[in-house]
């Protein structure tokens, strides 16, 4: 049976991560959305000393600004997110 999309958005979160002390927090913030992930790549980018972190997400509104804001929050983190009409 499929679930109820009502409400849900499709969103890409870009993730830089210019602190890598602050990848196991990300870790977890991800982890606690897991179900609506629809796919995550990362990418080190050793020349510039920054990871790079894309993650594809279907969930409510609310969910995925909340994800975005804690990343947002975390040292050395910078987070855009963009949704589809969706």
């Amino acid at each position: 049976m499929a679930q109820n999309r009502e409400g849900y958005r499709v969103a890409v979160i870009g993730i830089i991560v210019e602190n890598i002390d602050s990848a196991e927090n990300i870790n977890s913030v991800l982890h606690e959305c897991g179900k609506y992930i629809i796919g995550r790549m990362g990418i080190p980018y050793r020349e510039r000393n920054v990871s790079i972190i894309s993650v594809a997400i279907d969930a409510p509104q609310e969910v995925i600004s909340a994800v975005s804001g804690k990343i947002g929050k975390l040292d050395g983190v910078s987070v855009k997110t963009a949704y589809s009409n969706l």
